[in-house]
């Protein structure tokens, strides 16, 4: 019998949940939008993205996730000083002896923000809709599919069965939302429910979490408004402010001038400047994101349909491993992110201690050598041209395409780099550094050769493994679930193993060899781990509650769970009006941006169709 029991909460974090005063008491009736609301404190955050999704079960982009885990709560969370499973709706938990029954205990002082209970009721109705609708498991779908059945034997149980052991059992991140709200829009929205809401009409919204999403002026800001009846605690700040900054300049200008109180993604140069300025402290974090780029080794749909136009000589697995050879992931650390960065090797990055992976000794085949990529590529028959480009031995010139983000300046130097030392091995590469949308749409429409992805990983990798399974290749051009048309019998087989093993020593040496695999094969070939650079002000935010996860060398944005901004308090005097004003300069260029693709309606499905992997989790 396996169980998992409640931890002690840290004085830190119960002192964050209790010293709150003037917080706001919100209804079911919608607030009027405003970028900040000019009542109580506000921690103002910038972003760059738009949401792709206000519907909990079909967002997939990180700006959307991160601030739905705020709204929402889930059966299980990750514990903010370690990151391990802890308890959240669930207050404890036990498992049959093999492994296919898990019984969750519920709390029973639970309620959502329109003042009705949280049971077991909305959880089993959460956990089977996204079962047996196939719009909402968009987002989830990987967590419920080896389930059976989900049933409720009282208020505050819930009783999973499954049809094979799962090892995500304790990672069940889902947001359970009330059914009493969604029931009724799943029947009446019908095929429609994956485009749900249509934009912002919804809100209020209706979750248990920490805080209530109010309003959303696209374009400009999110409003966050503290729920007083969490059953953790009431938050510090009385509203939590989402406000756009497509600009990476323009965000870091307005924490200068402290028109914002919190900016990630700094690039190595922002962080190091505001390092050295009054009011602001950076917090350096330990990458749980890699930087990478896919070859594209011949796209195809599940059923063997061919498309795209991938340059032929991409199938042949020498080739790949070439240019994975060709390439220094110490240059590129230190050329593209100031040495802010570690040189990768695996799929998981190194702050996952038991499931990271690096090639080292004979398992480094492709370790960088320039010299034996060129001789591997004279054995197979590619004759370099008298114009220093090699041709394939069916005659077709190595002249590449490769798409970057423009928005990513670490991408865009990265792939300055590429450039160089593919040319030192008979390479062409075409550098096309273009929006995130393009670059999207050519990933889904396998026009490209080499493309820039990147994904944040979950203390639980399995959702990021499952995107390289050969179930996750598209049913239909366009449909893809991962950023590499892979498939392979033997990685799906191991894939397999992982999801069944309980005993995590022997499932993080599967997950090792799922990461040789993919290795190895050199279709997803990663670069590095960057680090998390991100500022605050600390005349807005107090220090010392705005809690990084895991506590040490951990994050504040983009955590497994809602703790900083949860915990965080105003600075005595220095937040009520923070971000209270106008709507910057920054957010009107955001605006500009974006409106021609807004103007035509049908926002959300335009933003999730161009979702790239690089913005997911």
């Amino acid at each position: 019998m396996h169980s998992h029991h409640p931890p002690t909460v840290s004085p830190l974090c119960r002192a964050a949940a209790t010293g709150t005063a003037l917080l706001l008491v919100v209804g079911t009736a919608a607030a009027p939008a405003s970028a900040a609301p000019a009542d109580g404190s506000t921690l103002t955050v910038a972003i760059a993205q738009q949401v792709d999704s206000f519907n909990p079960f079909t967002a997939q982009l990180a700006v959307t996730t991160n601030i739905l885990s705020h709204v929402y709560d889930s059966l299980v969370t990750n514990d903010q000083e370690t990151s391990n499973p802890a308890p959240a709706l669930a207050e404890s938990w036990e498992t049959s002896e093999d492994g296919l029954t898990w019984t969750f205990h519920l709390r029973d002082d639970v309620t959502f923000s329109d003042g009705e209970p949280l049971t077991s009721d909305d959880v089993v109705w959460t956990l089977t809709t996204i079962m047996e609708n196939e719009s909402a498991a968009i987002a989830n779908g990987n967590y419920v599919a080896g389930f059976e059945e989900v049933t409720a034997p009282d208020e505050h149980t819930v009783v999973v069965e499954l049809s094979e052991p799962q090892a995500t059992m304790e990672s069940l991140t889902v947001p359970i939302v009330p059914r009493h709200v969604w029931e009724p829009i799943v029947e009446s929205e019908g095929d429609a429910f994956a485009e749900y809401p249509a934009d912002g009409d919804a809100l209020p919204s209706v979750g248990s979490g920490p805080f209530i999403l109010t309003s959303h002026e696209r374009g400009q800001s999110i409003t966050l408004e503290a729920n007083p009846d969490h059953w953790n605690g009431a938050p510090g700040f009385d509203n939590l402010v989402f406000r756009y900054y497509p600009e990476k300049d323009a965000a870091v200008e307005a924490l200068r001038s402290g028109e914002v109180s919190f900016v990630y993604e700094l690039t190595a140069a922002q962080a190091d400047a505001l390092e050295e300025t009054s009011d602001i402290a950076v917090n350096f974090a330990d990458g749980k994101r890699f930087q990478a780029f896919t070859i594209n080794p011949g796209a195809v749909t599940q059923d063997g349909e061919e498309f795209g136009d991938g340059h032929p000589a991409l199938a042949d697995r020498t080739l790949r491993q070439a240019i994975v050879m060709a390439i220094d992931n110490q240059e590129i650390v230190d050329k593209a992110h100031g040495g802010r960065a570690t040189a990768a090797g695996g799929y998981i990055p190194a702050r996952y201690t038991d499931f990271h992976w690096s090639p080292e000794g004979e398992e480094a085949i492709l370790a960088f050598d320039p010299d034996a990529a060129n001789a591997m590529l004279d054995e197979a028959g590619y004759e370099m041209g008298d114009d220093g480009v090699r041709v394939s031995p069916d005659g077709d010139r190595l002249e590449l395409r490769m798409h970057v983000h423009q928005d990513r300046p670490d991408n865009v130097s990265a792939g300055r780099v590429i450039v160089e030392r593919l040319a030192d091995i008979g390479i062409e590469v075409e550098n096309l550094t273009v929006d995130p949308g393009v670059l999207s749409d050519a990933l889904y429409a396998a026009e490209y050769d080499l493309i820039f992805t990147g994904w944040t990983v979950n203390p639980d990798p399995d959702y990021v493994f499952s995107i390289h399974t050969c179930d996750a290749l598209p049913t239909e051009p366009g449909t893809m679930q991962g950023d590499a048309y892979f498939c392979d019998e033997e990685y799906d087989e191991l894939y397999a193993d992982q999801l069944q093993e309980y005993d995590r020593a022997a499932r993080a040496e599967i997950i090792h060899d799922l990461q040789r695999i993919l290795y190895e094969e050199a279709v997803v070939n990663v670069l590095t781990y960057p680090d998390i650079r991100e500022a605050y002000r600390t005349d807005q935010i107090q220090e010392g509650t705005l809690l990084p996860q895991p506590a040490e060398g951990g994050n504040i944005w983009g955590q497994d769970g809602y703790w900083a901004f949860w915990a965080a308090q105003p600075a005595e005097g220095g937040a009520e009006q923070a971000g209270a004003g106008g709507v910057s300069t920054g957010v009107w260029i955001g605006v500009g941006a974006v409106a021609l693709v807004l103007v035509a309606g049908g926002a959300f499905l335009l933003f999730r169709r161009r979702a790239t992997a690089e913005d997911r989790e």
